[in-house]
Formats: structure tokens, sequence, C-alpha cells
């Protein structure tokens, strides 16, 4: 049975927590303002199963574990960085919208995957939606499931609403030159927020 005070609360946190500014949803802008919507789509997909990974990992206790042991948490984290950082290359370099970059190869479905997994905001974001909220009672089980699949309608609402976010912008700065500035400042606001995930 769901409990209604604590769904609805559920609800606005998840929101909050996976639609603001991160590596994973900047990501999302700058790939659609540098590739298109279309070829956003799969990183979206791959941030969500990413993050449904995270999910699992987190409802179980491994997180911590993981995380906590001296060599497997700095890896994770480490492989994570450097395909963001690779992220940012990528976009910051792609040709204004116009040019061939519609034609490029957007990043991959497998390696966004690793985008969410190695990202502390994402652990932090479901440690505190998983043992923060109540939405089955006495059925641990289902309290796990209700929470995943509403998480994974929220992400999908939100991962659209960045790729849009990326594509109107991209809209507005036709010019080459603007285009060009518009793909380096999403770049840059991938760096901070790579930066500050990792600092907290």
């Amino acid at each position: 049975m769901l409990l209604t005070d604590d769904l609805a609360g559920f609800i606005v946190a998840g929101f909050a927590l996976t639609g603001s500014p991160g590596p994973a949803t900047l990501s999302l802008a700058g790939t659609a303002a540098a590739f298109g919507v279309r070829k956003g789509v799969p990183l979206a997909a791959g941030c969500i199963a990413g993050v449904v990974l995270v999910m699992l990992v987190t409802a179980s206790g491994l997180a911590g574990l993981v995380l906590a042991q001296p060599f497997l948490g700095p890896v994770v984290r480490g492989l994570a960085g450097a395909y963001m950082l690779y992220l940012a290359w990528r976009i910051a370099t792609a040709p204004p919208i116009g040019a061939a970059n519609r034609a490029g190869r957007a990043p991959s479905l497998l390696a966004d995957i690793l985008l969410n997994i190695g990202n502390p905001k994402a652990y932090a974001a479901m440690a505190a939606l998983f043992s923060g909220f109540t939405l089955s009672a006495g059925d641990k089980v289902g309290d796990l499931t209700v929470k995943v699949v509403i998480l994974v309608a929220i992400m999908v609402v939100v991962d659209l609403a960045w790729l849009a976010a990326g594509s109107v912008l991209t809209r507005i700065f036709r010019d080459p030159r603007k285009g060009r500035i518009l793909n380096i400042a999403f770049a840059v606001l991938l760096l901070a927020s790579l930066a500050v995930a990792f600092i907290h």
C-alpha cells in the first residue's frame, strides 16, 4: 500500500535530486546542443541505466562497501571522471549546428552508463531517496520496486527536458561563432559540475 504523504514528498525530492544541474544533466544538454536530441537519446538511456544500477547498489548497501575499498572506489571514480573529461572535450570540439556534427558520432550508450556509476552525486541522491522515504510499509521488495519505477519515470521526463533545453539553446545560437561559444560553455559547465561532484 502506498503512503500518500511519503509518495508526494518522494516525487518532489526525486525531481529535485535527479533534475538539478550536475555532470549527467549538463552532459545531456551539451550533447543535444552539439549533436541533436535524437543522438542524445542513447546518452539519456545510458544515464538512466547507470542510475538504476546505482539505485540497486545503494539499496543493497553495496555502494558504501565498494566505494570504501582502497582500490575499487578510486578506480570507479577515476574511470567515470576520465569519461566525463572526454565527453566535455567532445562537446567543446563538436562543430556548431548546421555543420557536420549532426552526422558525427555522439557518445555511446555503454560508455554513458559509466557516467552515473562513477558519479558521487548519483550515490548521494539515491541514498537520500531510498533511506528518507517509505512508499510501501512492511514490504522491502515492494518499497524498492515502487521507488525504482517512480524514479525511472522521473528520470525519463528530466532527461528529455535537459535534451530539449540543449536543443532550444542551439536553435537560438545558430550563428557558428555563437554555437562554438555555446558548446564550450556546456563543456566548462560539465567540468565545473564534475569538480563539485568529486570534491563533495
